[in-house]
């Protein structure tokens, strides 16, 4: 084996019950470089990579480490050998503290009995140091936002003194800034002569981070190129295997009444203070601003999810009170959320259950839910969100992240809803299935509905958005025309209260 050549992974298959997840993949990733393994939901690459990680049993193939052959039997065993693995899908002991979730299973320890607790901590601060990470340790985790989260997991990874390390999908939680701080860390591995493995959706930074990129499709390996070689036209026509000319679809809505008005809504438990604002029948309107400016929150405190201390809510003139989200649906309202694992599947649970789980009501014949009916729509959802799954009664924790939120955003349009409330609606999802998910919301405003749209993706705002509301400190801070503004404009009034 080539002396730069750190790991090596041939023929790779795995087979799940009804689908061929890895079809004799192959993969090679050299020290010093940054591998971006791409690829459309459900094509393989997070499976591929928890066959490396001991997660999955490969059904065949060989993989290589140093040249030493390995076939890890747990992520334990992996990360004890140099391979660490940053998931997309964070799993965290949320209510230990930071240090805790960085050495749990290997703790120091004084005389072999009692956690050395100074050690942790003095530890964890090196590493945080090394890294310029700038959080407490002694921080439970689940009083933080999924951005630090992330980057404490990035950062236990790296304590690892690993010598491959995954990132699957990491930047989706972060902030531009923390994107360049990110970013930073790779680089600084890199050249320390560790292999990156970094798969992500996002062209621009796949672009700009990566030395080799590898494409799949469907459970096979397509194509492997030096990064400078491949345009982003030519990695989306691997991907998908077609030409996608247009990132957004054209936008055909005209927004007509009003139709939601919200007035002084101000939270028990958050910074959200005193937002007023109103939204059209017809309409996509966009909330940007930095993480923690208070955009989540004024979804859920729409939703009821959150408590809320004061404001009006009012629905085509009518106030609704939304105490609780079972009171919202009522109301027509539907909340896609920010955390999919957390809080937005039932994983234990096959798609059909994970799909008509907010609309049972309209299945009930006689007391009695109706297989047929649920089938039927569970069926529709399917078909319009384009979601691959082998069947119906597979379990959703065994798709892929982006197929998963397509099952949660089909549940949701089946309640149809007046008013749909969309936190980062294409986190984790592949640049063909975006475009879809665009259609989809661009459909519903095209038949009277009003979106409001949360995402830290500036031109996925501009592109599918009318008017954009930026929030800064828990308020307000201003209304942009989707069609005339800039993303400088929006920066701009996203710090205006920070």
């Amino acid at each position: 084996m080539a002396e730069d050549i750190l790991l090596r992974m041939t023929d790779i298959t795995k087979t799940f019950p009804g689908v061929k997840a890895l079809d004799h993949v192959s993969l090679e990733v050299e020290a010093g470089t940054v591998h971006a393994l791409m690829g459309e939901n459900g094509a393989g690459k997070s499976t591929l990579m928890k066959c490396l990680f001991g997660i999955y049993e490969k059904d065949d193939g060989h993989i290589y480490l140093e040249g030493r052959e390995i076939n890890f039997r747990s992520s334990k065993e992996a990360l004890m050998n140099g391979v660490a693995m940053v998931h997309q899908e964070l799993n965290q002991a949320l209510k230990r503290s930071v240090m805790d979730n960085i050495w749990l299973g290997r703790y120091p320890t004084v005389g072999g009995i009692m956690v050395d607790e100074k050690k942790m901590l003095r530890d964890t601060k090196a590493v945080f140091e090394e890294l310029g990470v700038n959080v407490d340790p002694k921080r439970i985790m689940s009083t933080m936002p999924v951005s630090q989260r992330q980057m404490v997991e990035i950062a236990k990874a790296v304590s690892y003194n690993s010598k491959i390390i995954v990132f699957d999908e990491p930047t989706s939680s972060l902030t531009e800034e923390e994107v360049e701080h990110l970013f930073r860390i790779i680089n600084m591995l890199r050249d320390r002569g560790v292999g990156i493995i970094y798969i992500s959706h996002k062209m621009a930074e796949i672009k700009r981070i990566s030395d080799t990129i590898t494409v799949m499709r469907d459970g096979t390996h397509v194509v492997t190129k030096p990064a400078a070689e491949l345009e982003m036209a030519d990695i989306i026509r691997y991907m998908v295997g077609r030409e996608l000319t247009n990132q957004f679809p054209p936008k055909t809505n005209k927004p007509g009444e009003v139709s939601l008005e919200v007035e002084n809504l101000t939270a028990q438990y958050s910074l959200l203070k005193d937002v007023s604002f109103q939204a059209h029948a017809g309409e996509v309107l966009g909330l940007a601003g930095l993480d923690g400016s208070g955009r989540t929150e004024t979804l859920e405190n729409i939703f009821g999810n959150a408590t809320r201390k004061s404001g009006t809510i009012k629905l085509n003139g009518k106030v609704c009170r939304n105490r609780n989200p079972r009171e919202s649906i009522k109301n027509g309202f539907a909340l896609l959320t920010e955390e999919r694992r957390a809080t937005g599947i039932f994983a234990i649970e096959n798609i059909r259950e994970n799909t008509v789980i907010s609309s049972l009501k309209k299945h009930l014949h006689f007391g009695l839910l109706s297989n047929k009916s649920m089938k039927a729509d569970t069926q529709w959802s399917i078909d319009a969100m384009h979601t691959k799954t082998p069947s119906q009664e597979t379990k959703i924790r065994s798709l892929s992240g982006g197929n998963q939120q397509k099952v949660i955003i089909g549940r949701w349009l089946l309640t149809e809803p007046e008013v749909l409330l969309l936190d980062e609606p294409t986190r984790g999802i592949d640049v063909g299935a975006k475009y879809e998910i665009y259609q989809l919301i661009l459909d519903l405003a095209n038949r009277g509905k009003t979106v409001l749209v949360v995402s830290s993706e500036m031109p996925e705002l501009l592109g599918i958005c009318d008017r954009i509301l930026v929030m800064s400190g828990g308020r307000l801070a201003g209304e942009v025309d989707a069609r005339t503004t800039t993303q400088e404009e929006i920066m701009t009034l996203a710090a205006k209260y920070v």
